[in-house]
């Protein structure tokens, strides 16, 4: 750390030291020029409050000449958003930044019990990120069927990068922004896959068409894992439920749930769940699809 950054911390530490509840400071310097996280500015501060401070707030200003964006993030808020590990941003800073105030070990403990994901939440990471792939991987094969080549290539590159991060979450591992490198070293078969897609030899569509196939297969063998969340609350319920139940379930809260309609609807043609038609409430001459586990999955 060069003297003029050691001046510039010591001033801000000594200006937010001031305030009421804080409990600590985080900082991330731009040292690239071209920090994303920064967003444009010299230092990035997450600066972590009591919770009877405002749940978020946003400052900029400018000190001898270094652009300062600082985060003032009420403790609640901090911990929600790692909870669901949602903000790779915070989450990143966090972890990775650089601490300059930690008031009674407060981030010490949050890196602490961040380095292993709790059973239920690595749960429902793996069903968002399948729920996420499956949809690229569909998008991909309609654009095949339309000739769009070029948008199916995109659709199967984001669908890989999904599959990337399943890999890592089973391990336990936090996926980074730039994961590939870590993809590279803990699965082979799945950065294989990146580079069949990205830097083979064949056409671009022959690529996308193989690389589909491979992909596939891969994950269809993973499907009862990564959906295993929905499987337990359908084997939990007394009788078969709605979507809409489904989708305020507990076990759920907190997640995206937009893509779980198309979970369900590829379990039930793989014939892990059921489909039951009950008649619906509202429309006498309707009948609702609700869910069950398959008798044939156990």
């Amino acid at each position: 750390m060069n003297a003029q950054i050691l001046t510039q911390k010591e001033q801000l530490v000594a200006g937010l030291a001031q305030l009421r509840g804080l409990l600590g400071i985080v900082a991330l310097w731009n040292a690239s020029g071209f920090s994303v996280l920064t967003e444009g500015n010299d230092v990035l501060l997450i600066v972590i409050l009591e919770d009877e401070s405002p749940a978020s707030s946003t400052h900029h200003y400018i000190q001898d000449g270094i652009r300062i964006q600082e985060r003032r993030l009420s403790k609640g808020h901090i911990e929600n958003l790692l909870a669901l590990r949602n903000d790779r941003a915070i989450t990143r800073l966090i972890i990775e930044g650089d601490i300059w105030v930690d008031r009674d070990d407060y981030l010490a403990g949050i890196r602490a019990s961040f380095l292993k994901y709790p059973a239920l939440l690595k749960q429902q990471k793996l069903l968002n990120e399948f729920s996420l792939f499956l949809k690229r991987s569909l998008q991909c094969k309609e654009f095949i069927f339309a000739g769009e080549i070029l948008d199916a290539y995109g659709s199967l590159l984001r669908a890989i990068h999904h599959w990337g991060r399943i890999a890592l979450i089973e391990e336990d591992i936090l996926p980074e922004i730039t994961m590939w490198h870590q993809i590279r070293s803990r699965n082979p078969e799945v950065y294989k896959l990146y580079e069949e897609l990205t830097a083979s030899t064949e056409t671009l569509k022959q690529r996308v068409e193989l690389v589909l196939l491979a992909c596939e297969f891969s994950v269809m063998s993973k499907m009862g894992d990564c959906c295993a969340l929905l499987i337990r609350i359908l084997e939990e319920a007394e009788e078969p439920i709605s979507v809409q139940k489904l989708l305020s379930h507990p076990f759920l809260k907190g997640m995206p749930t937009a893509n779980i309609p198309l979970m369900l609807n590829k379990l039930a043609r793989k014939s892990v769940i059921r489909e039951v038609a009950v008649p619906a409430e509202e429309e006498l001459f309707s009948l609702e699809i609700h869910y069950r586990v398959s008798t044939d999955s156990n």
